[in-house]
């Protein structure tokens, strides 16, 4: 089992910076993927970036320039960066964690329990 706990969500400016972090605890096997995910109201959840234990990473279209993930595998910790907010970056932000005890063996997938980030003047 692994526990996903997230934070830095919350109320900024248009223009504004806001930094979350997602800490994993448990059981974590070396071969995972760390991503973010967001869900807007009335809207399906999105996978905005994701990052591989080899630093691999990917954004949707929307971020790419303004949002940077990172990790510290030390401290098994995931980080999103989020420059340049828009009022359309409004939602709650999910942590995924996807891991696997080896290649071509069963995956594992948990979840935050999210953490909001409003985005309005």
């Amino acid at each position: 089992q692994v526990q996903l706990v997230e934070s830095g969500g919350g109320l900024v400016q248009p223009g504004g910076s806001l930094r979350l972090s997602c800490a994993a605890s448990g059981t974590i096997f070396s071969i995972n993927v760390m991503a973010w995910y967001r869900q807007a109201p009335g809207k399906e959840r999105e996978l905005v970036a994701s990052i591989t234990t080899g630093d691999s990473t990917r954004y949707v279209d929307s971020v790419k320039g303004r949002f940077t993930i990172s990790r510290d595998n030390a401290k098994n910790t995931v980080y999103l960066q989020m420059n340049s907010l828009k009022p359309e970056d409004t939602a709650v932000y999910y942590c995924n964690e996807n891991q696997t005890p080896r290649i071509g063996g069963p995956t594992y997938s948990y979840w935050g329990q999210g953490t909001q980030v409003t985005v309005s003047s």
